[in-house]
């Protein structure tokens, strides 16, 4: 619900008066801020208070970045100019890649574990 709310007050403000890429435009932008901020929380928790990290990451977070509204969006963007709609989805998904990775680093370097991950371990 936090995670919802703060992507509401982003989006609904703009309304339907907003220019066709302004929505699309805030989406990309909460989702990659998202995605920065997933990978700091698993890095900075890494192993440790798993009830904190699946409140932050898959409660706060997975509320606050939509996959939903960006595929419905990119869909509409590519209908009315499809050189932008293809660049839209490439930025989100690449994008997203890139700043978790950063955000993934940044989280280890908080927590005190700079460096390549931890080797995963053996399933039991």
């Amino acid at each position: 619900m936090i995670g919802v709310a703060a992507r509401a007050a982003l989006v609904l403000p703009l309304g339907a008066a907003a220019h066709p890429l302004v929505v699309p435009g805030v989406t990309l932008a909460i989702n990659l801020v998202g995605s920065f901020c997933l990978g700091w929380v698993v890095g900075r928790l890494d192993g440790g208070r798993p009830r904190l990290r699946a409140f932050l990451g898959t409660g706060v977070l997975g509320g606050f970045t939509t996959y939903s509204a960006f595929a419905v969006q990119t869909v509409q963007v590519t209908g009315a100019a499809p050189v932008v709609g293809i660049l839209l989805a490439i930025a989100a998904l690449l994008g997203g890649v890139v700043v978790a990775t950063a955000g993934l680093a940044a989280g280890r370097r908080a927590g005190g574990r700079p460096g390549q991950p931890d080797a995963p371990e053996e399933a039991e």
